[in-house]
């Protein structure tokens, strides 16, 4: 698991009195693929650089093909299975908003997300998840509309932008930078946006009255 802050909390107070700016929000971004060869590092790379330019986020990389979590599922998980639980959970239970980054398999998103999506419930709840997913011809969007109804059943906000690389591997050069940038950076702004104002909300409103699910 790799943490990395994308922002400093700077103090922009003065003598004016003016207020200080609000902290950052803690965002868990979720790399779903585990898959030999994956693609995933190149757009999770570049999806870095844009929130490394932001200062409303504080970022922790939760990278699936780190964590080895069977997919059988149960109440009372092995020390194993507590072990690989304690790399994830604390970092899903801490953050204010999600991201995960996708690609879509034959229709779907991939089984690592779902099981690590299951082995989890009041983390995800009153929280926004945004996407940028990558694939073929549909950009792995099959797999984000999926992945709306599953959040949905967590409790999960999901915001309407998303960022999605059609046919993926000819957008980035050898050194993965994207070769034709702008409208992807402006997908960006808008998913993270609308990331950081769900996200504040939600948490202002939590502070207020406890989320009853």
């Amino acid at each position: 698991m790799d943490i990395t802050n994308a922002s400093t909390t700077t103090d922009s107070s003065s003598s004016s009195g003016a207020a200080a700016a609000p902290a950052p929000l803690t965002l868990a971004l979720v790399v779903a693929s585990d898959r030999e060869g994956r693609f995933a590092p190149v757009v999770t790379d570049w999806f870095r650089s844009r929130l490394a330019e932001r200062e409303d986020f504080t970022v922790t990389v939760v990278d699936l093909a780190e964590i080895d979590l069977p997919t059988s599922l149960s109440h009372d998980p092995s020390p194993a299975v507590r072990a690989e639980l304690a790399k994830v959970s604390p970092v899903l239970e801490a953050a204010d908003a999600y991201v995960v980054v996708t690609p879509e398999y034959n229709h779907s998103f991939p089984a690592s997300l779902k099981n690590l999506i299951d082995r989890h419930y009041t983390e995800w709840q009153a929280k926004p998840v945004g996407f940028v997913s990558y694939g073929g011809i549909s950009g792995g969007l099959r797999a984000v509309e999926q992945l709306r109804q599953v959040y949905a059943e967590m409790h999960a906000v999901t915001v309407r932008d998303t960022v999605s690389f059609h046919h993926a591997h000819g957008l980035f050069d050898a050194d993965g930078r994207h070769k034709d940038p702008a409208a992807a950076e402006g997908a960006a702004k808008a998913l993270l946006d609308q990331l950081g104002w769900w996200g504040r909300a939600l948490k202002d409103a939590k502070s207020v009255r406890p989320y009853g699910a």
